[in-house]
């Protein structure tokens, strides 16, 4: 099988709308942050080497830098969606006949959930820096790609929202309170005043237009 980043769109498009579960929710969610982490750098590309924008070179070239290491953790997140959703469909297959198989079952399902409660969070957090990094594009970018600036703080945006949704899912199955509530909390302060943190950079590059 192919990997998933060396498919077409096409390809990618047609599994997601099949029956098959995989990819899903969590892959789009990874997805939609590497897209945003593609658009901010597309704008420093586009801002660099430009005459106008000489005085902001350096950070451009800082951000391009983040944005393309930011892409690439995001793309492996995309991946690792993938493969932990097949191990947890696994772990449900598990017999559970004997009271001896129903415990390893149990225990196999929630080792399972607990890396798939990792995945989304680190997602949601890749997520939340692209929305940080979107800004300082939309802020120094070249005017001409300003509202690209403005894509990547939406694409991120959903992404986040989308990852956090499977971080609840995963963590509502989860037996281990105590891990489930910690793994919460930090997604409560990764979401925490981030619609205010897009919409000021929604509205500071409308405001460019």
């Amino acid at each position: 099988m192919s990997e998933i980043k060396d498919k077409s769109i096409q390809i990618f498009l047609d599994e997601l709308a099949s029956k098959s579960a995989t990819p899903g929710g969590g892959s789009v969610s990874a997805l939609m942050g590497a897209q945003s982490a593609a658009l901010i750098s597309m704008v420093c590309n586009l801002t660099i080497g430009k005459p106008k924008y000489a005085e902001v070179e350096n950070e451009m070239h800082a951000l391009l830098e983040q944005a393309e290491a930011l892409r690439e953790k995001l793309l492996i997140l995309v991946k690792a969606d993938i493969h932990i959703f097949n191990d947890l469909m696994s772990a449900y297959g598990l017999p559970k006949e004997t009271d001896a198989e129903k415990t390893a079952r149990t225990e196999a399902i929630q080792a399972v959930l607990k890396a798939a409660t990792e995945i989304p969070l680190e997602c949601a957090r890749s997520c939340a820096k692209a929305v940080e990094l979107s800004r300082y594009a939309a802020e120094m970018g070249s005017l001409a790609v300003v509202s690209d600036a403005g894509a990547a703080v939406m694409a991120a945006y959903s992404g986040l929202k989308s990852a956090a949704l499977n971080v609840y899912i995963n963590t509502s199955s989860l037996k281990d309170r105590v891990y489930a509530e910690a793994k919460l909390t930090e997604l409560d302060e990764i979401l925490k005043d981030v619609d205010a943190d897009v919409e000021d950079v929604y509205q500071l590059v409308k405001g460019k237009l």
